[in-house]
């Protein structure tokens, strides 16, 4: 019979052999441990990062607001930029924004027929998919660049140089 230990050993054995064979076509590991200690530890590199920075690095804020006097133009946080530059052009651009948050958190069920047996990066059953999904950053990236760099006085296009 076994014991708790020799089978812990054991695993570790059979591990650390996957780790040195190479992988065959069809031949995959499990994403568990190998993956997630790789994930934990990656968080707590980025955990002890982030915390130094903020021990180390001043947060830049600003004099406290003015509702008498706000500043022009009165920008919103670089991350939501891309939406302040859309609805900048319409309204009822907003919904283009609601659907397209809709759309973000269906991806996991657009596009699927069968369950997926291998993660594949740009699979041709899902190319509509990951062609729209590459437009919608692009585009979002573009609004951000627009709104942070080239929008004035007013929001007015100005150049930046």
């Amino acid at each position: 019979m076994e014991t708790p230990v020799q089978h812990s050993g054991e695993t570790r054995g059979a591990a650390a052999e996957l780790r040195r064979q190479p992988r065959r076509a069809g031949e995959y590991v499990t994403s568990s441990p190998h993956f997630f200690r790789l994930i934990k530890r990656a968080c707590g590199v980025l955990l002890a990062s982030l915390l130094l920075l903020a021990a180390v690095v001043p947060a830049p804020l600003l004099t406290p607001a003015d509702p008498a006097s706000p500043p022009n133009p009165a920008k919103s946080a670089w991350f939501l930029l891309w939406t302040q530059e859309l609805v900048s052009h319409g309204t009822a651009l907003a919904w283009l924004i609601t659907a397209l948050a809709v759309w973000f958190f269906s991806l996991p069920w657009c596009g699927r027929r069968e369950a997926p047996v291998a993660a594949v990066w740009f699979g041709r059953e899902r190319w509509l998919t990951n062609w729209g999904v590459l437009a919608a950053f692009a585009a979002i990236i573009v609004l951000t660049v627009v709104a942070m760099f080239f929008r004035g006085e007013n929001w007015s296009l100005v150049s930046p140089f």
